[in-house]
C-alpha cells in the first residue's frame, strides 16, 4: 500500500479563546483580594497604566459637566482611548487601537444597562504596625518554659526533642524510646523530660491521648471529686455514647453524681494545644452591599482598596506629539491595548456582579425580608436565563464573592439551593430546612431528645416532606449527635 499526501478542505466551527477573552474571564472569577493582587502585577508590568489617587482629581470648576456621582471613576472622565464618550475626543491612533479590538464577541452579556456608582467618605486607614501582629506559636510558648526550668543539657535537649514531636493540638506523636534511641539520651532522662512538659502551660499538653491528657488536667486542678477521675480513668467510652446508667452501676454511684461530675469533664480542655494554634484570622471584606431603603433594595459595589486605574498622560502625549520613535510606538501601542482591556474587564466585571446580585435579589426577597427560613430553592439557570448570561458565567461570578445584606455576611453561592417538595406542592430550600432541624433540635428536652423519625413528623407539621435518612444526612452536616447521644438523664 502506498503512502501519499493530500490536501483537503474542511469546514468547522469552533472557540477561539484569544489571550483578551481570557483575561476577562480569569478576572471575573477572582475574588477580591486576587483582584487587587493581579491589578498591582498588571501595574509593575505595563508602563502605560497607572493609578490614579485624588492628587489626580479634577477640581470642581474645572470639572464642569461631570457627573457627581461619577467622581469615583477617574479614568472615565478624561477622554482616554476607546472609552471616550464622544468621536471628536478620539485621535486617529487611538481609533486604531479600538478597532483592533474586537468588543463584540468579548462578553455575551454585553449589557446595555449602566452600573450606578456611590460615592463615600475617604478616611484614612488605621496604621499598619497597630493593627497586625506576630503570635506565639505552642512550639516557642514550651520552649520558653523550658529554659526558664532548673534542668541539665540532657533533659533540656530531651524537651527540645519532646516538643519538636507536637501535633497543633498539643499531643505527644512520638514515643519515648524513639528519641532516647535517636538523641543517646537514657530512657530516664526522657521520661524526666515529658513530665515536666506535661506541667507545662497550657495543662494537659504532651499528652499521648485523650485520657492521659484530661488525667493530667485533673490532677493539676486537683479535683476533689475522685468519681471524676474514675470515670475518665475507666469509663472514657462510656462517657462519649452518654451511657449514664452504666456507669452509674459501673461505679456504685447515682445517675445525678455521674452526671455532676460529667459535667466537671466536659469543661475541661481536649485540645490544649489548639489555643497557640498559628492560623491567621482572615475576615471576610464583602464585594457588594445589599441595603433596604423604605421599601426597596439598593445594591452597591465595594470598591474600597480597589486601584483606580487610568491610561498615563506621558505615554499619551508621546504618541499624539510624534516624540516616539517607530518601535517606542508599537511598544506603547501594545501596552495601550493591554491597559484598555484590563480596565474593560474590570469595569465588566463590576456589571456582570451588579447584575447577578440584583437578580438574586429579585428571587430571594422573602429571604432579605425575613430570613434563612424564608430562603427559596434556586439554580444557576433561574438567574442565567433571568439576567441573559450562560451558567457557566453565573457560577464564575458566584464564587469567592460575597454580599453584605440586612441578615448578615454571605456567599453569593449560598442562595443557591435545591429544593424539597412540600405539601402544598410548593418547594423548599435545603438551607432552610437544615435551619429548621438546628432550631428544633436547639429547643429539645435534653431528657427526651427528638429522633429522626420524630424530627421528620415536625417537619411535616411545617409543610416539609422529607425522608429520615435525609434527615439524617443533615443533622449529620450540620454536627448534631444522634438522639442516644444527646440524651441527659433526669437528675430531680
Amino acid at each position: 500500500m502506498a503512502l501519499e499526501l493530500r490536501q483537503n478542505l474542511k469546514l468547522a466551527q469552533q472557540l477561539v479563546m484569544t489571550p483578551q477573552l481570557q483575561q476577562a474571564i480569569k478576572l471575573l472569577q477572582l475574588s477580591r483580594i486576587e483582584l487587587i493582587e493581579s491589578i498591582n502585577q498588571e501595574l509593575e508590568a505595563n508602563p502605560v497604566l497607572e493609578e490614579s489617587t485624588a492628587m489626580d482629581e479634577p477640581s470642581p470648576d474645572k470639572a464642569e459637566g461631570v457627573k457627581q456621582e461619577d467622581q469615583g471613576q477617574s479614568w472615565e472622565k478624561e477622554p482616554i482611548p476607546g472609552l471616550a464618550s464622544t468621536e471628536d475626543q478620539k485621535t486617529p491612533w487611538e481609533e486604531q487601537a479600538v478597532k483592533d479590538i474586537d468588543w463584540k464577541d468579548y462578553w455575551e452579556d454585553e449589557a446595555r444597562s449602566s452600573l450606578p456608582s456611590y460615592s463615600f467618605e475617604q478616611k484614612d486607614a488605621p496604621n499598619y504596625e497597630n493593627i497586625v501582629s506576630s503570635s506565639q506559636d505552642l512550639a516557642d510558648h514550651l520552649t520558653w518554659q523550658l529554659q526558664m526550668a532548673d534542668l541539665d543539657e540532657e533533659e533540656i535537649a530531651a524537651g527540645l526533642n519532646i516538643i519538636g514531636n507536637l501535633d497543633k493540638n498539643g499531643y505527644f506523636k512520638a514515643s519515648i524510646e524513639n528519641i532516647s534511641e535517636s538523641t543517646g539520651i537514657p530512657i530516664e532522662k526522657v521520661e524526666s523530660s515529658l513530665q515536666i512538659i506535661q506541667s507545662f502551660d497550657p495543662v494537659g499538653v504532651a499528652a499521648r491521648d485523650l485520657r492521659e491528657c484530661l488525667l493530667i488536667q485533673i490532677d493539676s486542678l486537683g479535683f476533689a471529686n475522685r468519681l471524676v477521675r474514675q470515670l475518665v480513668s475507666d469509663h472514657l467510652h462510656q462517657i462519649e455514647l452518654h451511657n449514664y446508667q452504666a456507669m452509674a452501676k459501673a461505679t456504685g454511684r447515682t445517675v445525678s453524681e455521674v452526671v455532676e461530675a460529667i459535667d466537671i469533664i466536659t469543661s475541661l480542655e481536649p485540645r490544649p494545644g489548639r489555643q497557640y494554634n498559628s492560623d491567621d484570622t482572615h475576615y471576610i471584606v464583602p464585594d457588594i452591599y445589599v441595603h433596604k431603603v423604605d421599601d426597596e433594595y439598593v445594591i452597591s459595589m465595594n470598591d474600597d482598596g480597589i486601584p483606580n486605574l487610568r491610561i498615563s498622560p506621558y505615554y499619551k502625549n508621546a504618541i499624539k506629539e510624534g516624540t516616539a520613535g517607530p518601535e517606542a510606538k508599537e511598544f506603547i501601542q501594545d501596552k495601550l491595548k493591554s491597559a484598555l482591556w484590563l480596565m474593560k474587564s474590570i469595569q465588566q466585571r463590576k456589571k456582570t456582579i451588579y447584575k447577578v446580585t440584583e437578580s438574586i435579589v429579585r428571587f430571594q426577597r422573602d429571604f432579605f425580608d425575613h430570613g434563612i427560613s424564608h430562603l427559596k430553592p434556586l439554580i444557576l439557570r433561574n438567574v442565567a436565563e433571568d439576567v441573559d448570561m450562560h451558567e457557566s458565567t453565573i457560577s464564575r461570578v458566584t464564587t469567592n464573592k460575597y454580599v453584605h445584606t440586612p441578615q448578615g455576611i454571605y456567599e453569593l453561592k449560598f442562595f443557591f439551593s435545591s429544593g424539597l417538595p412540600g405539601k402544598s406542592g410548593s418547594e423548599v430550600a435545603t438551607q432552610s430546612v437544615k435551619n429548621r432541624i438546628k432550631q428544633l433540635v436547639a429547643a429539645e428536652d435534653p431528657v427526651k431528645p427528638y429522633s429522626d423519625k420524630q424530627l421528620v413528623e415536625m417537619l411535616a407539621k411545617d409543610n416539609i416532606k422529607i425522608a429520615r435518612r435525609t434527615v439524617a444526612k443533615y443533622r449529620d452536616m450540620l454536627g448534631i449527635l444522634p438522639s442516644n447521644r444527646r440524651k441527659r438523664p433526669r437528675t430531680s
